[in-house]
C-alpha cells in the first residue's frame, strides 16, 4: 500500500496550490483519506478529511474551512486538497494518510501515510 503526495511549492500570500494524493495498493473507494500538515516547531494538525465514496462526506478544520476543499476522483485513485487564500500560516509539509477507523481527526486514526509535499508560501 502506498500513498503519494505531491503538487506542493512556494506560492506567494493569496495564491493557490492543488495537492494531489496518489493511493496505490488498494482500492481508494472503500477508505476515506485525510490531510494533516506540520509547520516548523510545531505538532502535526489535522487539516481535512474525505469520507469513503458511499457518502463522499467533507471534513475541515477551522483554520482551513472556506479555503480549502478536499475532493476525489476514484478513477484515477487520487484525493486532492485545493488550497485558495493561502497565507503564511499555511507553510507546512502536508500529509495525505488512510483512515484505519474512527472519525478521521486524529493522526492515530490512520495506518497508511504518504511522504509529504512542502508548501511555503512567502512574498
Amino acid at each position: 500500500f502506498q500513498l503519494q503526495a505531491s503538487g506542493g511549492g512556494l506560492v506567494q500570500p493569496g495564491g493557490s496550490l492543488r495537492l494531489s494524493c496518489a493511493a496505490s495498493g488498494f482500492f481508494l473507494d472503500y477508505y476515506a483519506i485525510g490531510w494533516f500538515r506540520q509547520a516548523p516547531g510545531k505538532e502535526r494538525e489535522w487539516v481535512s478529511c474525505i469520507s469513503s465514496s458511499d457518502s463522499s462526506s467533507t471534513y475541515y478544520a477551522d483554520s482551513v474551512k472556506g479555503r480549502f476543499t478536499i475532493s476525489r476522483d476514484n478513477a484515477k485513485s487520487t484525493v486532492y486538497l485545493q488550497m485558495n487564500s493561502l497565507n503564511a500560516e499555511d507553510t507546512a509539509v502536508y500529509y495525505c494518510a488512510r483512515l484505519a477507523y474512527g472519525l478521521g481527526f486524529r493522526e492515530s486514526e490512520y495506518d497508511y501515510w504518504g511522504q509529504g509535499t512542502q508548501v511555503t508560501v512567502s512574498s
